[in-house]
């Protein structure tokens, strides 16, 4: 396993060994750093000899609802990923909210008048006419550019494999298309774009003999969608062509190594609304969603949290007069404690990041993470 490594200047540098890594803390050469992927990467005091790096690529397998990423030397595996994408709550919270403005507009007219005496505005534009990304599935690929974006913070990228998918039938318009086109120009800022397509990288995993999970992807394991993501990375370093004037086989050179494997989610947070949906018996409606709680805390903090004699660690998913929420990886509430029992541990970074294990991609088939953070 590899260590990634900064300049003092913060400009990514070649990964080392974790026992080099290891002396260099202890003899006062490097300090470690934090990042928002959770990724252990340590920091140099001093400026190095050289600065030279070699290709690191980053592969990427879009999906509905997870992404595979992965990220791969010539020589090692240095990171593994499972995205599990927000697709289902955004596009449920976008009917949530077409119906709420069809019920304000209902309310708005009265229908007992003409139609001409009607209090209908003109549209102020033509909406028909754009080439807009759907809410779903643009949350899909920020979530994605966020990755990336951290990852060429961590290591020196040079190349990004994406997968593409090509819509099928007489289809003019396809809104999966429309955000592919321009996730693909979004990437093209962290490095040469490979574009690949599904039965290229099934060529190339089993080429490298990696096993992937078909049944069940949910899961979120290496050999769901991760080990796609390495067998894109490994397109950068070995491509099938002609080897001799009648030959054809596989050229160049990669090896997989054992590499640490994370899963990473968007805490699902609401988004801050005027009222509640449904007026009180009252006629007043209590204020809902927003990250900020009112005892100092925002919804998706790191905290650390105790009650009689446990602890617990989690992120704080709400809060009430008196006490702050604390939800675990898959936001279920782990409990309501006193805000003087709760030690903030990191700040908000937008992501929820799960215990990491090192796996070994040849055994993806069998890995799987612990149930607790």
């Amino acid at each position: 396993m590899r260590v990634p490594v900064l300049s003092p200047s913060g400009k990514p540098l070649m990964p080392t060994k974790a026992s080099r890594a290891r002396r260099w803390l202890k003899e006062g050469k490097a300090r470690v750093v934090y990042n928002d992927l959770g990724i252990f990467q340590i920091q140099l005091i001093r400026c190095p000899r050289t600065t030279n790096t070699q290709p690191i690529a980053v592969g990427i397998d879009p999906g509905k609802l997870y992404t595979g990423i992965g990220v791969q030397s010539a020589k090692f595996t240095l990171w593994l990923a499972h995205l599990q994408l927000p697709f289902k709550t955004v596009r449920g919270r976008m009917e949530q909210r077409a119906m709420m403005r069809r019920g304000r507009r209902g309310r708005r007219i009265n229908r007992s008048l003409p139609y001409d005496q009607r209090a209908h505005r003109q549209k102020r534009f033509d909406n028909r006419r754009q080439c807009k990304i759907p809410p779903s599935i643009r949350a899909n690929r920020e979530l994605e550019l966020r990755v990336l974006g951290e990852l060429s913070l961590i290591y020196p990228i040079s190349d990004v494999a994406y997968e593409i998918v090509k819509a099928r039938g007489n289809k003019g318009f396809s809104p999966v298309m429309v955000g592919q086109k321009w996730q693909l120009e979004n990437v093209e800022g962290y490095g040469k774009v490979n574009q690949l397509q599904g039965w290229q990288t099934a060529n190339i995993r089993q080429q490298l003999g990696l096993h992937k999970q078909k049944h069940s992807k949910s899961d979120a394991i290496p050999a769901t969608h991760a080990v796609d993501g390495v067998a894109l990375a490994c397109s950068t370093f070995i491509q099938y062509g002609m080897i001799d004037r009648q030959t054809m086989g596989w050229k160049g050179e990669v090896k997989i190594t054992p590499a640490p494997f994370t899963v990473i989610r968007r805490p699902p947070v609401s988004r801050r609304q005027l009222h509640l949906m449904v007026p009180a018996k009252s006629g007043v409606r209590r204020k809902y969603g927003g990250t900020m709680t009112r005892h100092g805390f925002r919804k998706g903090d790191y905290v650390e949290a105790t009650q009689s004699n446990k602890t617990y660690r989690g992120w704080v998913s709400g809060d009430t007069e008196k006490q702050v929420s604390v939800s675990d990886q898959n936001w279920r509430r782990l409990g309501q404690f006193s805000k003087n029992k709760i030690r903030l541990i990191r700040r908000s970074s937008g992501l929820i990041i799960t215990a990491t294990k090192v796996v070994s991609p040849v055994e993806m088939l069998h890995a799987s993470l612990p149930s607790q953070f």
